[in-house]
């Protein structure tokens, strides 16, 4: 049961990185963190590379098709979390369990047992419970009647594309090595900046990106983090169902941090929704 751990720490890590974004977002455009992000990412796993090397040419289509869902993942999140309060972002990302759920049981065939179907219920109640909060009469708008649309769809889109990689992970961790898996899908996810920018015509500062520390820590966390979950992939007796539900850990992260570093209000409501989420996620994994 080490998989345990390992997501868990993943989730921890992710909930860490959602407020470095928001924080390196500040600085630079959402293009100018993800290309540097991305790139700096890439160059930390370079002394693997010798690791990496030997995958059978069958794969490599695959690993380049998780590289697009995530650089697609990665354009809708950066750009929703820069436009949202991180408290709320945090909360909406815990939509990519049902997505995830959705996939290990069409796909992979998971079965879902009776905790792990009472634990998703928990979850859905939690999402719709942080949809329907209700507002005293009189009281201000929260900043968060005032997020467009399009933003929380980028949410919900980055959420569905994030489930599908983790999909797109637990089927090829079952045949290469982790270190295969994160050289090359950095590899390809460089690639596509590298092209997007021209393709685009985006001007990028890349000076003032380098200078982001913001930038670079966030480039540590995900190399860190993108292992524990390979490896944790790679185990025997690891469920994408379950790993999805321990993922979300993160979300605890998010609301504090909402409130405590980003001083935003009614951080309350989130908090308790979030926990009836985690109480899901705990009863899941019995």
């Amino acid at each position: 049961m080490m998989w345990i751990p390992l997501v868990l720490l993943y989730g921890v890590l992710k909930g860490v990185r959602e407020i470095v974004k928001k924080k390196a977002l500040e600085k630079n455009s959402t293009i100018e963190v993800l290309f540097m992000y991305t790139l700096l990412s890439f160059v930390i796993v370079l002394p693997n590379a010798k690791a990496a090397m030997g995958m059978e040419a069958r794969f490599y289509p695959y690993v380049a098709l998780k590289s697009f869902v995530i650089f697609l993942a990665w354009l809708f999140s950066f750009r929703a979390i820069k436009k949202m309060p991180i408290s709320l972002y945090g909360v909406l990302d815990l939509s990519r369990v049902m997505f995830a759920t959705l996939f290990g049981v069409t796909v992979l065939h998971e079965a879902l047992g009776l905790y792990q179907t009472v634990g998703l219920i928990l979850v859905s109640a939690g999402l719709l419970l942080l949809r329907y909060r209700p507002r005293s009469a009189g009281t201000a708008p929260d900043a968060e009647q005032g997020v467009a649309v399009r933003y929380v769809v980028m949410a919900f889109a980055s959420c569905a594309l994030n489930a599908v990689s983790g999909l797109l992970d637990k089927i090829l961790m079952k045949d290469i090595s982790s270190a295969q898996l994160q050289f090359w899908y950095l590899f390809f996810l460089a690639l596509m900046y590298l092209v997007f920018l021209p393709v685009s015509r985006t001007s990028v500062n890349l000076r003032s990106a380098v200078r982001n520390g913001w930038v670079w820590l966030l480039s540590l966390l995900i190399v860190i983090a993108d292992r524990a979950l390979f490896i944790a992939n790679g185990m025997e007796g690891s469920r994408i169902t379950v790993m999805t539900l321990l993922k979300q850990a993160g979300c605890i992260v998010t609301i504090l941090a909402g409130r405590y570093l980003f001083k935003e209000k009614n951080t309350t409501h989130k908090l308790v929704c979030a926990l009836i989420i985690m109480a899901g996620i705990v009863i899941a994994v019995l």
